[in-house]
């Protein structure tokens, strides 16, 4: 789904604990031991998570159906 509007951005991503900003880019984190090994894994809080970053393109964000209810 293309997501056009800033506003309804971060209306999607302080809805899901999932989704947090750095910059214009959306991450995705979740949990999972092969980020210790996954060129997309990250160390928070003394956990390893797999992060999916969505960057915002001409149009806007492209963000999978399943974060949008």
């Amino acid at each position: 789904m293309m997501i056009e509007s800033l506003e309804q951005m971060e209306t999607i991503v302080k809805r899901n604990r999932a989704l947090q900003w750095d910059g214009w880019t959306v991450v995705h984190s979740f949990p999972s031991d092969k980020g210790r090994t996954s060129k997309f894994g990250g160390y928070q809080k003394g956990r390893w998570f797999i992060q999916k970053r969505i960057v915002p393109g001409k149009s806007g964000w492209s963000l999978p159906d399943n974060f949008v209810r």
